[in-house]
């Protein structure tokens, strides 16, 4: 049975806090405007945690109740003094487990690293805490963030929100769970194949992967080739996660790649454009390239009916391209990433049999790359980029599914077939995000409401590059005729 059925619907809700069903805007507001202490948010989050984790996992290494009543203390009596405060202040964080925390562990869901604590904060972090968060502990993800269910062998599954049979998706699996049962109020995530958009889509909120540059990571070991992964945020509404995203935006020396700070807050510009008139194209399963499992189609067309009911035009479109090109170079230019990443764990064999075969997969793949098998991909990537662009020059939008299948059991690592056409690798069902992510443009997973089986979907809202804000902008007015926000596991 889902857990959508309407005799347990709305338990988990009904014994949520009230002040945990806050966003984070309204949330810091509250603080900032001394309506609620940190201190009362911080117990109602914990208690609210400690009741409703153990079922789903989606929290990992949580700091102990006392430290973190310490630092809401403390943070109340910044806002006590009158202090400059931030737009996250007391608001309760917890980072995705491949992001360095200092202080507190990081595993990357690895066994090779169950006993990591970092010295320094990634960039992310570090912002984060600069914009008065408190980091309560950190969110569960796939073993080095390989693959699209959360599960790894130090913390165990993350389970579906609104279905613990089912997958959380991932691999910001534990963010995306955390925030649809209001363990949290924003979160980050990131996304190389679909760990910001996947997760979302399955556990009914909004996960934004931003134009590549803009959301920088740091330390990184590849500056000059981190070209397609990203960090950005997730929440259950646009508003905050615009509020995230300011705050994670903004160029780094230390990342040479990334894009300069907008003059702006994101959240004050959501509703400043109509998007009347504006040109949507649906890419749909690319012509029948894409196995998509039966109602996944329905429910983005739904959506897309939302978007027409407020102006929007919609239609048909496929980008002049052979999709299959983009996915062979998609799987060279991860093994180049991925697996050489990975490689000096894989060449010391006591590391290696400690490792999930899908990292193994990566690092062999690499160990077989040439130097033309490299720049064929490269140009396969310029050349399908190009034909997005093409698609641009009609359309101010793209639009296509966010999965190719609804949540899977749990205990099952990938699928290995979708409508009767067989899987050839581990990722090969997220093909239909791959295809945005070599591209780098700013994409969107807007909820499109649940299938038969009461299980959610999303739909893919692209925009052209470096036009952030008008995808959030489109995802705002999309939100504001969406009735499937609303409904809470």
């Amino acid at each position: 049975m889902s857990d959508l059925d309407p005799s347990k619907r709305g338990a988990i809700l009904e014994r949520t806090p009230d002040l945990c069903r806050l966003g984070a805007g309204d949330l810091a507001a509250a603080i900032r405007d001394r309506k609620v202490s940190v201190r009362e948010v911080m117990v109602a989050y914990l208690d609210h945690i400690e009741r409703t984790n153990p079922d789903y996992n989606a929290i990992v290494s949580l700091r102990p109740r006392e430290i973190l009543l310490a630092e809401a203390d403390a943070a109340d009596g910044q806002v006590a003094r009158g202090e400059t405060i931030g737009p996250l202040h007391g608001v309760p964080q917890a980072i995705k487990d491949l992001a360095a925390t200092a202080g507190l562990r990081t595993t990357l869901g690895s066994p090779l690293f169950a006993d990591q604590v970092p010295e320094i904060d990634a960039l992310i972090v570090a912002r984060v805490r600069q914009a008065g968060a408190i980091v309560i502990g950190k969110t569960n993800t796939p073993e080095f963030g390989l693959g699209s269910n959360t599960y790894n062998p130090v913390f165990g599954i993350t389970r579906n929100a609104y279905d613990r049979t089912r997958s959380s998706g991932g691999s910001s699996g534990g963010a995306a769970v955390a925030l649809a049962l209001r363990m949290l109020p924003v979160a980050d995530g990131s996304d190389y194949a679909g760990s910001l958009r996947n997760p979302a889509a399955w556990n009914n909120i909004f996960g934004f992967r931003p134009s590549q540059g803009r959301v920088p990571s740091v330390p990184a070991d590849e500056v000059f080739w981190n070209q397609q992964a990203t960090e950005g945020p997730m929440a259950r509404n646009v508003a905050d996660l615009a509020r995230l995203f300011t705050v994670q935006a903004g160029y780094d020396s230390r990342a040479p790649l990334s894009l300069g700070r907008a003059e702006f807050r994101y959240e004050d510009r959501l509703r400043e454009k109509p998007v009347a008139g504006t040109r949507i194209a649906w890419l749909g399963d690319h012509g029948g390239h894409l196995p998509i499992e039966p109602g996944i189609i329905d429910l983005c067309e739904g959506g897309l009916k939302l978007l027409e009911g407020i102006g929007c035009l919609v239609e048909p479109a496929l980008p002049k391209f052979d999709l299959e090109n983009v996915w062979r170079a998609f799987v060279v230019l991860r093994h180049f990433a991925a697996g050489g990443r990975l490689r000096p764990l894989y060449d010391d064999p006591a590391k290696r049999t400690l490792m999930k075969p899908e990292a193994q997969f990566e690092v062999e793949g690499f160990l077989r790359l040439t130097g033309p098998e490299l720049h064929a991909a490269a140009v396969v990537r310029s050349g399908w980029y190009a034909a997005i662009m093409d698609l641009f020059e009609h359309h101010d939008f793209l639009a296509l599914p966010s999965a190719q299948v609804f949540p899977f059991d749990a205990a099952t690592h990938w699928p290995k077939e979708i409508a009767g056409r067989k899987m050839d690798s581990y990722h090969r069902w997220m093909e239909v995000v791959t295809g945005m992510t070599m591209t780098g443009c700013p994409v969107i997973s807007v909820p499109v409401g649940f299938g038969e089986n009461g299980l959610s979907m999303g739909m893919q809202l692209v925009g052209r590059p470096r036009k952030d804000l008008a995808v959030l902008q489109l995802a705002q007015a999309y939100e504001d005729v969406c009735p499937w926000v609303k409904v809470a596991p």
